[in-house]
């Protein structure tokens, strides 16, 4: 570090101490923390109304891992890939993984897609046409299938049914049909993968959608068994929701599985996470760290094994940059998160104090904590500032080279 870098650490760590806070175990659960990124995250996308075509975006799944690994590179913190099928989908997912590999990556999350082609119009595993159900049910499965030949564990799943009209669909029976799907799904599994179920309050199913919110999800994963659990997507709720108490509550019931991180401004996902409310996020991770250093055992082993997981489709931005972006966004914010003294914050919820509460929550999160992430990357051999870097580079000169239009959806 410079030696401005190295008086603003020494303050950083002195005042901490003060407060309680041991920095080198901050550090320690810093450095463990891993993001997965997705590979659509890396490809052209768009709006409803219009896919932006980018200059040097990748023209094949080989490609975005190699960009997923240059965001690994800088960061240090995101060393698996998601994938979207059939997106993704080659000829030779054991050349894929070994590509991957060669990267220092591995592929983490496979996510079937039942939402894109025509049959799907009406749905897909909750369709009135049999026939229908049966080609997404296979879909499924063929993804149990592909996490097996990439060395996948978690198997991510949003559906888009749902319906526009009153009467359109038997709501009753559709639900039905969609537990018969995930039933025969979750027992493809090996015992070693999980089923992550995310939930979205509307769209694109108007009137109503079959997986609307996280207890309709908590309930078809509860039935299911213990490899089955709820994703939440932070995009996918309606304004004023209050996302960390369903973590919470999921945390206590043992069945939160993971996130997919991003950022609503209304009730939709796809900007960058804690871009518009990044209060929201630190308060998530306290609620995190919270059941994993007081949660009861079930607590406990939902917060150790949730999949931190980047969903958003970058539209208006250049795709690494705003990889990068997030996952800096993400750090930051557990890395606060981390600052809280838990035993202030206690004794004032003992004594019912409000504001003092309040406070031990809110002094946290105004901590300027740049002098600790540059310390922690520096340990990590990192660059200080990953955007900079990135910036600074000439890869985005080198992949110019692919010309424009890429992969799209």
């Amino acid at each position: 570090m410079s030696q401005l870098s190295d008086r603003a650490y020494s303050l950083f760590e002195e005042q901490q101490k003060i407060r309680g806070i041991d920095v080198e175990v901050v550090k320690r659960k810093m450095k463990s923390l891993k993001i997965e990124t997705p590979s659509w995250g890396y490809g052209d996308s768009g709006t409803r109304f219009k896919v932006f075509k980018k200059v040097g975006v990748p023209r094949d799944p080989y490609e975005k891992f190699e960009d997923a690994a240059v965001v690994n590179q800088l960061t240090g913190a995101c060393p698996t890939v998601a994938i979207h099928i059939p997106w993704d989908k080659v000829e030779n997912f054991g050349a894929l993984k070994s590509h991957a590999e060669s990267l220092g990556l591995k592929i983490g999350a496979v996510n079937p897609n039942v939402f894109q082609e025509d049959e799907y119009m009406l749905g897909s595993v909750t369709n009135a046409d049999p026939e229908i159900r049966r080609k997404a049910l296979n879909h499924l499965i063929e993804c149990v299938d592909i996490m097996k030949e990439v060395g996948s564990d978690i198997l991510s799943l949003w559906f888009a049914d749902g319906t526009n009209y009153p009467g359109q669909g038997h709501i009753r029976q559709r639900k039905q049909w969609l537990q018969e799907a995930l039933d025969q799904t979750y027992k493809k599994l090996t015992p070693e993968m999980r089923m992550l179920i995310e939930y979205k309050f509307f769209e694109p199913g108007f009137y109503h959608t079959d997986l609307a919110d996280w207890g309709m999800s908590f309930n078809a994963a509860s039935k299911l068994g213990p490899q089955a659990e709820v994703l939440v997507d932070t995009g996918h709720h309606a304004q004023g929701t209050n996302v960390e108490h369903i973590v919470a509550y999921l945390l206590d019931e043992g069945k939160l599985g993971g996130f997919h991180f991003n950022s609503r401004k209304y009730a939709d996902d796809d900007l960058i996470v804690g871009t518009t409310n990044p209060y929201e996020l630190f308060l998530i991770f306290y609620q995190i760290l919270d059941a994993l250093a007081y949660g009861d055992d079930r607590a406990r082993r939902s917060a150790e094994n949730i999949a931190y997981m980047i969903d958003q489709s970058h539209s208006i931005e250049p795709k690494i940059p705003a990889m990068i972006r997030s996952v800096l966004n993400i750090q930051t914010q557990y890395a606060k998160a981390l600052l809280i003294n838990h035993e202030e914050l206690q004794e004032a919820q003992r004594k019912n104090d409000v504001l003092g509460a309040e406070h031990a929550i809110r002094s946290a999160y105004e901590i300027d904590v740049t002098p600790l992430l540059v310390s922690i990357r520096e340990e990590q051999g990192i660059p200080h500032d990953p955007m900079r870097a990135y910036l600074d580079s000439d890869y985005s000169k080198k992949i110019e080279a692919r010309g424009v239009g890429g992969s799209s959806w």
